[in-house]
């Protein structure tokens, strides 16, 4: 009788998971979806960019950890919290990220909009190489033939752009250089990041919202230490931190710290390849 119990226990905790895996990955989906409309629409142009991310960190932080207060586990991850296992968990995958970004930037600056978006899926390929080589996940013979069919699609759009481009206006080493090397780079990085968030929340059983609140930490602090060479860090000591903020500026703030916690519990309920697919 006991053993008959078991199996649909079992079986039931499977499909809840499975269920609240589809509701993350939805409203990340519809969130990525709306960030830019939202952004564009209440965020002026007047408004530093550091400042609006570093309040999109903070706002991170105070909804990790006002739902952690909620279900009870914030005074364990508390008491049990050490800076080696944090450094480990999420130092690593924030730095990563940061330098990802940037790299990001300059990519996005010499690549036409389509194909820097079809060169920046290949995340998917490294994350699905990292999980297999870090957590030995394997993936199915369909995911197998989609990622071959995307390493494809990148590299005729590489040899595109570059032809197309450089044919033009003789500066296909720029575009190389400083357009798809950075962003491939970028991709690759993104994917290691991701499979050691997934390694962190699914092996060492480091708590999604944990990450959320270290890794926001962490990026925070390399923004912070930016600003003393920056631009945005010299308007900041010009007109203030808040210049050209309104209420309104709040809604794409708290829209960004959700989609960014939503991140973080689908690493941890589905893994890196299905949130990497989710995020262009």
């Amino acid at each position: 009788m006991m053993a008959a119990v078991k199996p649909k226990a079992s079986q039931w905790s499977s499909k809840k998971t499975n269920a609240r895996v589809w509701l993350y990955s939805a409203l990340l989906t519809l969130q990525y979806g709306a960030q830019p409309l939202i952004s564009k629409r209440f965020i002026g142009k007047e408004v530093i960019v550091t400042s609006s991310v570093l309040m999109c960190e903070i706002a991170k932080v105070i909804c990790a950890l006002i739902v952690m207060a909620k279900d009870g586990s914030l005074e364990k991850v508390y008491n049990e919290w050490t800076l080696v296992g944090a450094l480990t968990a999420s130092g690593l995958p924030a730095a990563i990220y940061a330098l990802q970004n940037s790299l990001l930037q300059i990519s996005y600056k010499n690549l036409d909009s389509l194909t820097f978006s079809i060169l920046n899926q290949t995340k998917i390929i490294f994350t699905a190489l990292f999980t297999y080589l870090i957590l030995r996940q394997k993936q199915s013979i369909q995911q197998i033939g989609a990622l071959f069919l995307l390493i494809v699609a990148a590299v005729l759009l590489s040899i595109g752009e570059g032809s197309r481009k450089g044919s033009r206006s003789g500066s296909s080493d720029q575009i190389l250089f400083y357009g798809i090397i950075p962003v491939l780079v970028a991709s690759l990085l993104s994917g290691l990041a991701s499979a050691l968030c997934q390694w962190a929340s699914q092996v060492k059983k480091h708590s999604s919202y944990l990450m959320t609140v270290e890794m926001s930490f962490v990026g925070s602090l390399c923004l912070l230490i930016s600003t003393s060479k920056s631009p945005d860090g010299e308007a900041i000591r010009r007109h203030g931190f808040l210049y050209g903020w309104t209420p309104l500026t709040l809604i794409p703030v708290l829209s960004n710290a959700f989609g960014g916690i939503l991140v973080g519990l689908v690493t941890s309920h589905a893994g890196g390849v299905r949130k990497a697919s989710l995020i262009p």
